[in-house]
């Protein structure tokens, strides 16, 4: 305990500023067509898809000469700042029409930077506050790429402060409701405390090898807490059950780490491998959520099996010191007589689905089911400026280039052709680039050789074509009139790529990008899905000796994800509810990771319950071998407790809906949802019913793998 305790110190400051240390980028598939393309941009050109888009507004005209003196100067001086490698504006390209707004008062200025994601982060950084604002009578917005991501990292850090502000005390208040004591309330807390640290502590020494996202610390805080006070709340339970029990402080330790222990380590391991499986994934964005929960998950059972343990040696019978039913006892009221097992909520319900089960199997599924079907016409995209809420300024700078603006000049296609020399292959690049304007949606080609629109050349070259040439090839920008992340937008990446072209041509830029992370996850997905599969069906053998068990487990938990991932088209894609969980720019589009970051922690907190539920239920069996007494026993015993888990786990989580950032607030709800319909209409209806019908099969296995077992199984 000591030895924690100075742990926890000396981590505190250590692991204080992790956010400002982790990356941001890892959304793109490295190695994809379109990193590369972005790879070449940056390594060998120079140049590529605008970083920031700077819009000035005049007073009156942008074309005023004082207003286009003004525009050329700041132009320059972006263009001369370090880690600036272009800077180019309506002024400085001959006043291009689509670099106007259509009231004629607004211009852009695109800048592109130097370095890697975290590089080009810092550089903005330093750019943006000296940019921004009134400036010799100018209003200067910011937006593009790195002003959003950058707002969205910013945004990311407030509302966890804030979520965690206003998780804290929901939390207490539950495990006061359910321990009744003021001093096994806070012992879960202070797991759920060591967990969180300890785990800041990890991602930063991760972050000195690999990269890890800044978005993973989210997953940490609200994993660290959920899982530390689920596994606290069942040690804690337990112990005070073998105290009551007649047995001395040191058994009862003793028993309790024998039992519920040994219970939350594997639950701990299940809960790991879950999210072990996004590791096959090559985007360091989702494997950092990977480090970070494996990480939590890690230190919430040492925590609760090595730490809590100590604590409950130390305090002995005080762990029920300050009993909050004093008060009530104080103004007269009577202590209610102890109250049989067979008398219970949670053991009444059991035995009457156990009476019916197959009508309350089939209502449940079909009610599952039902809720689950919005989910069949997802659309994926990634997240853009419209993810923040509407008082950003990157958004609402996002929001005047679509609505004044004929083009998506911030977010073009770029094609690269390495190896094709812009001078002596000039006609090629011409007849490509002719042929690319005719494409249905581009509104515009620029390459080496000029510009070009609707199957002709509509401009020469001039000054700043030359950024489109280099020793290594050439390369040509594709703007168009449609929305990056929309469907027309992913498929206009299909028809460009489809023209032909004189040499090898990368296509890259925003559509592009997640054109090939699409490909990507769709690729590693089954072997993310069988690695969840594989595992939980191997461990929860091992822990039970069945094999329908294990099958049972699985099918549950992906049916208590269905009522999950229907909410996520209906309410984020759809837009429906949002009076209900707060207001949120409608895209018609989910996040591409959420919905695998969400499976794997979902269905890593759904087998949690599974396996505290089943070391009841077999714990019973094994002793009286009566499959319907030993359901309906463990669910008497593990019914509350699970119900207060979920309850806990789900007001951390929902706290995330109160972000201002639609990630964030999808992924507190997907997964406070999941958790709810897990704890209640999966646990309570659905496993009694299964296990009802399926009897004493439930427990079955051939002869040689009942040997196995016998051998290496995980028992007491």
């Amino acid at each position: 305990m000591v030895a924690a305790l100075i742990a926890v110190i000396v981590a505190v400051p250590f692991g204080a500023d992790v956010e400002s240390r982790l990356s941001q980028g890892g959304i793109t598939a490295p190695g994809s067509e379109a990193a590369r393309a972005d790879d070449l941009l940056n390594t060998v050109f120079k140049s590529g898809s605008p970083h920031l888009v700077f819009l000035v507004k005049a007073p009156a005209s942008v074309d005023d000469e004082d207003v286009a003196e003004k525009g050329r100067a700041l132009t320059g001086r972006l263009g001369d700042e370090p880690g600036v490698v272009q800077a180019a504006s309506y002024w400085s390209l001959d006043r291009a029409r689509p670099l106007r707004s259509s009231d004629g008062r607004t211009a852009l200025v695109m800048v592109r930077l130097d370095g890697d994601e975290d590089t080009v982060r810092t550089t903005a950084k330093r750019l943006l506050p000296r940019t921004v604002g009134e400036r010799d009578g100018l209003e200067i917005t910011a937006t593009g790429a790195t002003a959003v991501r950058m707002d969205i990292e910013e945004r990311s850090e407030e509302d966890l402060v804030k979520a965690e502000l206003l998780a804290v005390p929901v939390v207490l208040v539950i495990l006061l409701l359910v321990f009744r004591s003021v001093v096994a309330a806070l012992l879960p807390l202070l797991v759920g405390a060591i967990a969180v640290v300890g785990s800041f502590v990890i991602l930063r020494l991760l972050d000195m090898v690999v990269p890890v996202s800044v978005f993973s610390v989210n997953i940490t805080t609200a994993l660290g807490l959920g899982l530390a006070i689920d596994y606290s709340l069942f040690v804690v339970t337990r112990y005070r059950e073998e105290l009551s029990h007649g047995h001395e402080v040191a058994d009862a330790v003793a028993r309790t780490v024998r039992t519920a222990g040994r219970t939350v380590v594997f639950s701990a391991l299940t809960v790991a491998l879950s999210l072990s499986a996004m590791l096959v994934f090559p985007m360091y964005h989702l494997r950092s959520f990977a480090y970070a929960g494996i990480a939590v998950v890690v230190l919430a059972s040492i925590g609760s099996v090595v730490v809590l343990p100590a604590l409950l040696a130390a305090l002995g019978r005080r762990v029920d010191a300050l009993d909050v039913r004093r008060l009530v006892r104080r103004r007269g009221a009577a202590d209610k007589p102890p109250r049989s097992p067979e008398e219970g909520f949670w053991h009444r319900l059991a035995l009457v689905v156990m009476k019916r089960p197959l009508v309350f199997s089939l209502a449940v599924v079909a009610f599952l089911v039902t809720l689950g079907l919005p989910f069949t016409r997802v659309e994926f995209g990634d997240s853009d400026d419209r993810v923040l809420p509407a008082s950003s300024a990157a958004y609402q700078g996002a929001q005047v280039l679509r609505e004044d603006f004929d083009s998506r000049e911030g977010s073009p296609l770029s094609v690269v052709l390495p190896g094709l020399d812009a001078t002596s292959g000039a006609g090629d690049v011409t007849a490509y680039a002719t042929a690319l304007s005719e494409v249905p949606g581009v509104t515009r080609v620029d390459a080496a050789t000029g510009s070009y629109a609707h199957g002709r050349q509509v401009a020469p070259p001039d000054e700043a074509s030359g950024r489109f040439g280099a020793a290594e090839g050439t390369w040509l920008s594709v703007v168009s009139d449609t929305e990056p992340y929309s469907e027309a937008g992913l498929g206009l990446v299909g028809l460009v790529r489809d023209v032909p072209a004189p040499s090898e041509a990368l296509v890259g830029g925003q559509a592009a990008l997640l054109v090939d992370s699409k490909a990507t996850l769709g690729d590693k997905l089954p072997a993310a899905l069988g690695i969840i599969a594989v595992s939980t069906f191997v461990l929860l053998f091992l822990f039970t000796g069945s094999l329908l068990i294990p099958a049972k487990a699985i099918v549950l938990n992906l049916l208590s994800l269905t009522a999950t991932f229907g909410a996520m088209v209906y309410i984020f894609q759809d837009g429906h509810l949002r009076w209900l969980v707060g207001d949120f720019n409608v895209t018609g589009l989910i996040d591409i990771d959420t919905p695998v970051l969400m499976f794997c922690v979902a269905f890593g907190l759904s087998m949690d319950y599974e396996v505290f539920m089943l070391s009841r239920i077999k714990e019973e069996y094994d002793r009286t071998l009566d499959n319907t007494a030993a359901v309906a026993w463990g669910l008497e015993h593990t019914g509350r407790l699970i119900t207060a888990a979920a309850a806990l786990v789900a007001a951390v989580l929902l706290s995330f809906a109160t972000s201002g950032l639609t990630p964030l607030k999808l992924l507190g709800i997907g997964l406070a949802l999941a958790v709810v319909v897990d704890a209640t209409l999966v646990r309570g209806i659905l496993v009694p019913a299964f296990m009802r019908l399926a009897g004493r099969g439930n427990w079955w296995a051939p002869p040689f793998l009942r040997r196995l077992h016998r051998r290496i199984g995980l028992s007491d």
